[in-house]
């Protein structure tokens, strides 16, 4: 569009969205009940944008032409017709998308429910570019998001979802709970949004204060503030109704939709603490982040912004980008010159050309400024894009297909990582011709040295975790205890939880409950219940302790790892039932829930939990691996193994349901099929200790000796700590009445552990 039609058509869009929200202001519940009172009390303290222009003119123009300003909308004719006329369909996977204008609307036609192409009316509009997604109507209340989206750019429709080729039952189909837009949509591209999900009519009542990300997303509830200036703003004086937000307040606002997160109250308010309405998902044992900390999977940008030096050192997301146009304040190097240019004392000098070796515009060969014609570098495009600072510390990822999204970790590119451990460096993403060994020869010509950083040593570490390695937990320790960036403390002690049964990591992490961040008194929390150290007195009296703590997300953390026995009339139990509340409506809800009711000792109720989340997403399979749990508690053996054979199915490579299937045919008494599955959990993961002494104890029961010492040799090498594995090699020997090698294994378990009474026994009765 010109400059003059876009105008013309943000003014249109903004009047479309102006009447929906006001149709929306007006569903809003109209019961008696204290939520519904509540609800309204809540919204009328909400003006809505149009009421701010014409005191922010500037700020109203550049933020309604914005996408934010455009992150959800009606559909409006002169904006949206050429996407739907002329009709035109589309091929994705095995299936077919036809898409047209007709009477006066929007019209898709795709694969439904039914298996058959279902034709729905378009009702509204998410984003702007580089992508346009399109919401339809479905029962219940309910909004759903077409993956059939399109390019305005390129004038092109595609599959958000690219060669996937998802099938209607599937979660994440376009017609499943994982594209539902109460849940998964609603509250990053509107204002204030109430989900309002009723679990007994698996029904949504959703409403907001605004349509769209208005001026209250971001500067909270402004009724009295716009009161104030009709009333009293001429006579000048300060506002009284005005509070201002924080630098850490702003950036949790942003982070509040910029963040893979989950959500703790549903609904979050500027000015409050991050850590007070949601779970922050960080570096863990997952494949979200890679090791280093750069985004994998669609991660946004807050929590790898939150382990970079520009957040320590009080870089801030508005000192870089424009709060209402969201564009950056300068283009280019400009932007990033302006503190690494000796100016700054926080921020290092940088030459561009010798820092980037690579021609920097601007600049001459040897690094002189040349120019500062801004003008003309904003027309572009520069030497090369190497001199870019963003290309190398910011580098880009695809996701939805089209959206290129830069990393904020300000990560150093380091290409002896990408061979250690397969993470990628900005290097070998813009040179893709060449390889990595190029790479790091480059890197060892111009930088030498200085690429031996304490970040390459935190990643190592944190990849020897992600193994299972127990040489990652000195590292960890280190990193838990000494990293001055309270995020990377965090992700040591989410990942010191596999090794809690070490006293070094449980205390490690008993003293990380008092940190000064909350992110890392969470993680802690987490860490010390995940593998039941709840158990220990101790522990468990640390944890209760954390129950009080000034942060609702530690709080939360707490009540979950106390799950069997907190008071559910307490402070920290009632926040714990409205965050399981609050994502019941989702398939990971429902297993939330049948985990807190089993862990109450409901296993009946928590059996229909994980029953529900099956029926809503059939693809998980740790969803089937859950209730096989349950169902094992209720005695229902066989159906057990059904659920874990499914898991198999699923996800024929995870190592942990092989080993659980083996377990569960262990009950039945099939040894057979019991020594065939965990054959395969070791070999899908030879470091799978447990499932070596496991398959030992398997083939003992089978008389096959020789094997079974085998397996538990090999056990032991993986894990030394544990004395049932030499105990077990112990008493195979002494029935085969090798009696030294018996006294020696048995000796080896009560050396692991002195309180092995088993061992001991053993040893006086051996000959």
């Amino acid at each position: 569009m010109s400059t003059t039609r876009g105008g013309i058509g943000a003014a249109v869009v903004a009047c479309a969205a102006l009447l929906l929200w006001i149709a929306l202001r007006e569903s809003a519940p109209s019961g008696d009940d204290a939520r519904g009172r509540e609800e309204r009390e809540t919204f009328a303290r909400y003006r809505g944008s149009a009421s701010c222009r014409d005191c922010h003119a500037e700020q109203a123009s550049a933020w309604e032409s914005s996408n934010h300003g455009l992150a959800e909308r009606a559909v409006v004719p002169d904006v949206d017709r050429t996407a739907f006329d002329p009709a035109r369909s589309f091929t994705h996977g095995t299936q077919s998308t036809a898409v047209r204008w007709a009477e006066g609307g929007a019209t898709v036609a795709a694969v439904g429910l039914s298996g058959q192409p279902e034709s729905h009316a378009v009702v509204r509009v998410i984003g702007r570019t580089p992508l346009r997604q399109f919401l339809v109507a479905a029962p219940g209340g309910r909004f759903q998001t077409l993956e059939a989206s399109f390019d305005p750019r390129a004038g092109e429709w595609f599959d958000v979802y690219g060669d996937e080729d998802r099938r209607p039952g599937e979660w994440g189909h376009w017609t499943g709970r994982g594209m539902s837009w109460n849940s998964m949509c609603a509250t990053c591209h509107n204002t204030r949004v109430r989900k309002n999900y009723d679990a007994a009519s698996d029904a949504y009542r959703t409403t907001m204060a605004e349509l769209s990300v208005g001026c209250e997303a971001c500067h909270g509830p402004m009724r009295a503030h716009d009161e104030w200036q009709r009333e009293s703003g001429a006579k000048g004086g300060r506002d009284p109704t005005l509070r201002k937000l924080a630098p850490h307040q702003q950036l949790d606002t942003c982070g509040s939709c910029h963040a893979r997160r989950g959500e703790l109250t549903g609904d979050f308010e500027p000015g409050d603490d991050f850590l007070d309405q949601f779970r922050l998902t960080i570096v863990d044992e997952s494949a979200t982040y890679h090791a280093d900390g750069q985004v994998h999977e669609e991660d946004y940008e807050y929590a790898a912004f939150l382990g970079s030096r520009m957040h320590f050192r009080g870089v801030r997301c508005v000192e870089c980008h424009d709060p209402h146009s969201a564009k950056t304040r300068l283009p280019g190097n400009w932007l990033c010159m302006k503190c690494h240019d000796g100016s700054n004392a926080d921020a290092k000098k940088i030459e561009p050309v010798a820092h980037s070796r690579h021609r920097v515009f601007g600049y001459d060969t040897s690094g002189q400024r040349v120019s500062d014609d801004l003008l003309a570098y904003r027309r572009g495009p520069i030497a090369e894009s190497g001199g870019e600072c963003v290309n190398c510390h910011m580098p880009q990822t695809t996701y939805m297909q089209r959206h290129a999204r830069r990393d904020h970790g300000f990560s150093i590119p380091d290409p002896l990582l990408t061979k250690e451990a397969g993470i990628p460096n900005a290097c070998n993403r813009c040179h893709a011709d060449k390889n990595v060994d190029w790479a790091i020869a480059k890197c060892d010509e111009w930088y030498g040295a200085k690429l031996d950083r304490p970040s390459r040593q935190r990643t190592r570490t944190i990849v020897a975790a992600r193994k299972g390695e127990a040489g990652a937990v000195p590292g960890l320790l280190a990193l838990a205890a000494g990293n001055e960036l309270p995020y990377w403390r965090a992700v040591a002690a989410g990942l010191l939880g596999r090794f809690v049964r070490e006293p070094a990591v449980s205390a490690g992490l008993l003293h990380g409950l008092d940190d000064a961040s909350a992110l890392v008194r969470a993680e802690c929390v987490r860490a010390l219940e995940g593998t039941g150290a709840a158990d220990s007195t101790d522990v468990a009296a640390a944890l209760r302790r954390r129950l009080d703590d000034p942060s609702r997300g530690v709080r939360v953390a707490a009540a979950w790892a106390l799950r069997a026995t907190v008071d559910p009339a307490s402070k920290a139990g009632q926040e714990l039932s409205r965050s399981l509340a609050v994502n019941a409506d989702q398939p990971a809800g429902q297993m939330q829930l049948g985990a807190f009711t089993l862990a109450r000792g409901d296993a009946a109720t928590a059996l229909r939990h994980y029953q529900r989340a099956i029926e809503w997403d059939a693809g998980s399979a740790a969803i089937r691996h859950d209730c096989a749990v349950v169902l094992s508690s209720l005695g229902r053996a066989k159906e057990a193994v059904e659920q874990l054979e499914a898991a198999c199915r699923l996800e024929p490579g995870n190592a942990d349901f092989a080993f659980k299937l083996a377990l569960a045919w262990n009950e039945q008494g099939d040894m057979e099929k019991t020594v065939a599955a965990l054959r395969s959990a070791v070999t899908l993961d030879p470091r799978h200790a447990r499932a070596w002494y496991n398959l030992g104890l398997a083939l003992q029961s089978l008389d096959r000796s020789d094997d079974a010492l085998k397996a538990l040799s090999q056990a032991e090498s993986l894990d030394g700590r544990d004395p049932s594995i030499p105990y077990a090699r112990a008493t195979i020997l002494a029935q085969l009445r090798r009696f030294e090698e018996a006294r020696a294994a048995a000796e080896q378990a009560l050396r692991v552990d002195p309180r092995f009474t088993e061992a001991s026994e053993l040893l006086r009765r051996l000959p």
